[in-house]
């Protein structure tokens, strides 16, 4: 900077102190009392800022601060733990907080800005949600290991739902209302004898021969292995859902939010190659359908 351009900056920073700040005299320049003082904040000021630079530039690495997903009990049954795990470990300053509902009460979370990260099913077109496709989800039926109506292994008509007893949600829970459209397009009524909101429930009543469910695979798939519960393909038509990775443009993109969406697709990924999601073609049985 030119020696008369400073000149001028201090002497407007010394006017609108109102105190002198450097001292001149023939040997040179020295600073007054107040300029000392001013010195000392001066520097401090300055450390501050370096201090505030740093911390932030580590935040790019070592992300701090809360973040909060939202989820329907069939996902989170199988992704919860799984992803607080690898969360935990990538990301350790982080708080994690994890939110369960039916998938529009998880759209509604995140639309009011309750939740920063939404996995949830077949989201409508709705302004400020920005979301992506994770998988395509089939749904299966679902019956106890002894099978008290003893259907045929293989793929089983969707007609025949309508004479199976059937445990499902009630309405307006989105599995049920995705069922009701689908299969009613077909002219196909599902004979509903029970309903039950709670997933678990859900299960135990099924794996105790009270009834049939319709769920996807994921729901299920330590059950099914274990033999307690056995599982059929529906066809003609298919029941099948979109899982979807959601968040809204009305909250801030952070480095957490960004972290947590890879981290949910990456773990998606994961459970898919182990088979968590789709099931092997042993459990499926014969092609044969079920009359």
């Amino acid at each position: 900077m030119a020696q008369p351009v400073l000149s001028r900056q201090i002497k407007s920073l010394e006017q609108e102190l109102g105190v002198e700040l450097l001292y001149r005299n023939g040997r040179g320049i020295v600073l007054t009392e107040a300029g000392k003082l001013l010195e000392q904040y001066a520097r401090s000021i300055f450390d501050t800022m370096a201090r505030a630079e740093g911390d932030i530039a580590a935040l790019r690495t070592s992300p701090k601060g809360q973040i909060i997903i939202g989820m329907p009990p069939s996902v989170g049954s199988v992704l919860t733990v799984p992803l607080v795990r690898s969360f935990r470990r990538d990301f350790p300053l982080i708080a994690m907080r994890v939110m369960e509902g039916f998938s529009g009460h998880v759209l509604e979370w995140l639309m009011t800005g309750k939740i920063d990260v939404a996995v949830l099913y077949n989201a409508p077109g709705v302004s400020n949600l920005i979301s992506e496709p994770l998988l395509q989800d089939e749904l299966f039926l679902l019956g106890a290991d002894t099978d008290p109506e003893r259907l045929p292994p293989g793929p089983v008509l969707a007609s025949r739902l309508s004479a199976l007893p059937m445990i499902m949600p009630s309405r307006p829970h989105g599995l049920r209302l995705l069922v009701d459209q689908i299969l009613g397009a077909a002219h196909i009524k599902v004979n509903v004898e029970l309903e039950v909101e709670a997933m678990p429930s859900t299960l135990n009543l099924v794996e105790q021969g009270f009834g049939y469910t319709i769920l996807s695979y994921s729901s299920c798939h330590q059950l099914v292995r274990s033999g307690r519960i056995k599982l059929w393909r529906i066809v003609e038509p298919q029941l099948t859902r979109q899982l979807l990775l959601a968040t809204s443009t009305q909250r801030p993109t952070t480095t957490a939010t960004r972290a947590l969406a890879d981290m949910v697709r990456s773990q998606v990924r994961e459970l898919l190659t182990r088979g968590a999601w789709i099931p092997p073609q042993a459990v499926l049985s014969h092609p044969a359908c079920a009359s």
